[in-house]
């Protein structure tokens, strides 16, 4: 069977459908199991599972994102084998989004108002990172990845031992992380200029400051 060669309106319209299932419904997941489903739940005080549970919020809000900017690249990539290894890497950022989810919910958490605002920004800088060129759009990936390794050590660092269910979704999403940051590099990824890395970070913090509170 012939694969079939979609149309700019109808990849928009598969745009707009995975952006409604990232926002509201529920995202289309790989076959991966969530890596905390056999293990038992830990016992923590109110206090721990509220921070927790605004970290993986964080975390929650960083695959919103990333979902977002691998849309935008893919939408937008000029070659074929960069715009199928961008969607796989989508499809299992879903995986984190989802299991991130689930997390929030165990917790008593909930997922942060401001996810359509980061949304919509990060797809639009999908969109001009993939406008630039494949091998800058890689380059974004890679960075971009890279900084997101950053913050889930961060967060290991700040979840108890104990907490074994948590420590398992972050421990797998910094694996998936890496490789999807040296798949970037191996398709021909440049390294960013060190002004754009700057406000990448700079973008980070904020996003991360705010969606902790909101």
């Amino acid at each position: 069977m012939e694969k079939r060669e979609f149309s700019p309106s109808d990849k928009l319209l598969l745009n707009f459908d995975q952006a409604l299932r990232t926002l509201f419904g529920r995202p289309q997941v790989t076959e991966r199991p969530n890596p905390a489903g056999p293990l038992p739940e830990a016992e923590l005080s109110k206090s721990e599972r509220d921070h927790i549970g605004r970290l993986m919020r964080i975390n929650h809000t960083g695959e919103v994102c990333a979902q977002a900017l691998y849309q935008g690249q893919a939408l937008t990539a000029r070659d074929p084998a960069v715009r199928k290894s961008m969607e796989r890497s989508a499809a299992e950022e879903n995986d984190h989004l989802d299991w991130c989810e689930q997390r929030v919910e165990q917790l008593g958490g909930r997922l942060s108002l401001l996810n359509p605002f980061w949304y919509a920004g990060s797809f639009a800088l999908g969109t001009v990172a993939g406008i630039a060129g494949d091998k800058w759009s890689l380059g974004f990936v890679a960075e971009t990845e890279k900084q997101v390794e950053g913050h889930l050590d961060e967060h290991l660092g700040q979840v108890p031992v104990r907490d074994r269910r948590t420590r398992a979704i972050l421990e797998q999403m910094k694996k998936d992380e890496i490789e999807h940051g040296q798949k970037a590099v191996d398709h021909g990824g440049a390294k960013l200029p060190g002004p754009v890395r700057a406000l990448m970070q700079a973008t980070a913090k904020i996003m991360t400051k705010s969606v902790y509170r909101i």
